[in-house]
């Protein structure tokens, strides 16, 4: 249920993380914006000082990288796909922040420093496909700049459809702030450590990237 003075770009979009939250953690339900599952390619080795457990914020049983990597895993990786548009990309996207988890390890303190650390990284590692794919733009064909498949949305409603698509045709900054804060569920602050700006640009930035929505979908 929204707030009172929430839109209704602003409903959808939190419902978007709503309709995640029924899929299992391990995504053996596909998710609208997820690939299939993927093994773990690097493997990290048995646990050692660099790779062995992290402390929990509940003091219960440390949590290790393979703990993370299977309960969190998918969950970055459609956050991903709703930054690049595209699965695969999504998936190499995530890879990437794990494997640079497995390097920095032993100087993250808890769990909740692990996860700041792969939000900022799938956020950067996003970032830098998008600047690729700038570069590149000249070589690529019309018809394939956008990469968000037909089976990507087809489980979600038209209007869920309509919000994520005008989410892509967003400026970078605007759709980041808008998928960490109604996808993601991340707090201004955190959202402002994730991607380098302050809380106050966060705001700002998340009521520009709404008007625009709602312009692009004809909300009110």
């Amino acid at each position: 249920m929204g707030h009172p003075g929430e839109s209704a770009v602003e409903r959808t979009l939190g419902s978007l993380r709503a309709i995640d939250a029924v899929a299992p953690s391990d995504a053996s339900v596909p998710h609208p914006s997820a690939p299939p599952a993927a093994p773990y390619r690097p493997g990290p080795p048995a646990p050692h000082p660099a790779t062995g457990p992290v402390a929990t914020q509940n003091e219960q049983a440390p949590r290790t990288l393979e703990d993370l990597y299977r309960e969190h895993r998918m969950r970055f990786v459609r956050l991903a796909v709703l930054l690049v548009d595209d699965p695969a990309t999504a998936e190499d996207v995530v890879q990437e922040a794990f494997t640079g988890l497995h390097r920095h390890w032993s100087r993250l303190r808890d769990e909740h420093a692990a996860l700041g650390y792969l939000r900022t990284a799938v956020v950067n590692g996003s970032r830098s496909v998008l600047r690729r794919r700038r570069t590149a733009r000249e070589y690529i064909p019309p018809h394939t700049a956008d990469a968000r498949s037909a089976e990507s949305l087809a489980m979600l409603s038209t209007e869920h459809q309509a919000v994520v698509s005008a989410l892509g045709k967003l400026p970078r900054r605007q759709r980041e702030v808008l998928v960490l804060r109604y996808y993601g569920g991340l707090s201004e602050a955190e959202i402002a450590e994730a991607t380098g700006i302050s809380k106050g640009t966060v705001k700002s930035t998340a009521s520009r990237g709404l008007e625009a929505i709602g312009k692009l979908v004809g909300d009110g």
